[in-house]
């Protein structure tokens, strides 16, 4: 059995805006002492999902990576098993999990901060225990916000999901098919034997016998 083991990583960003610490996995009870940023507004209103982040926190595989200013968090990345409901989750995998959700306030976008919550991610070595898949849905971005295309803000995902070694992985899943700018994205780690590999790409083309 896998046993979810999760490192403490820090850095400190001297950015334009102001000096930002990323910082995790944080533990539910440092996230619940925490101010949450109401910019953070992405996927759901920010004390919603302020409280999500502490129920992922006290999962046995739940990292969250933070960026605080003073007693703020200001960016966020998300690590979890995958949905019950989505395809990735049918092979039962623990050594399986998903970049749910990674979301920066405008104020520090660029600057190298949502990089550096992926690099500290990684800097824990448990990280070479899983394959970490995360997909990408251009209804998600801030396209308005940014004022960039699809195609610009893909580009930009990319950089920052390659800066914590993700790469694109192709795939028949359907609702990443339905727009050639979505996308899934992985890193399999070290430590990954090649039963949990070919797993991995069984769940990737489940419709390959389909006709």
């Amino acid at each position: 059995m896998l046993e979810h083991v999760k490192t403490y990583n820090a850095m400190e960003i001297k950015h334009t805006k102001g000096n930002v610490i990323v910082e995790g996995p944080i533990s539910s009870e440092q996230l619940e002492s925490l101010d949450f940023h109401e910019d953070l507004v992405a996927f759901r209103p920010p004390a919603q999902q302020h409280k999500a982040l502490v129920k992922i926190a006290r999962l046995p595989e739940g990292r969250i990576i933070i960026v605080r200013e003073l007693n703020m968090i200001v960016g966020y990345v998300t690590y979890l098993y995958p949905d019950p409901l989505e395809r990735w989750s049918e092979g039962n995998m623990e050594d399986l999990i998903e970049l749910g959700a990674i979301e920066v306030i405008p104020k520090f976008r660029g600057g190298g901060v949502g990089k550096s919550l992926l690099r500290v991610s990684m800097m824990d070595d448990a990280m070479e225990d899983y394959i970490i898949l995360t997909t990408e849905y251009y209804w998600h971005w801030d396209l308005k916000g940014t004022k960039l295309n699809v195609w610009e803000y893909r580009k930009v995902m990319e950089k920052m999901m390659n800066a914590g070694g993700l790469e694109y992985y192709a795939t028949d899943d359907p609702e990443i098919s339905s727009h050639p700018a979505n996308c899934l994205m992985a890193r399999i780690g070290k430590r990954i034997d090649q039963d949990s590999i070919q797993q991995f790409d069984s769940l990737r083309f489940m419709n390959r016998f389909m006709y």
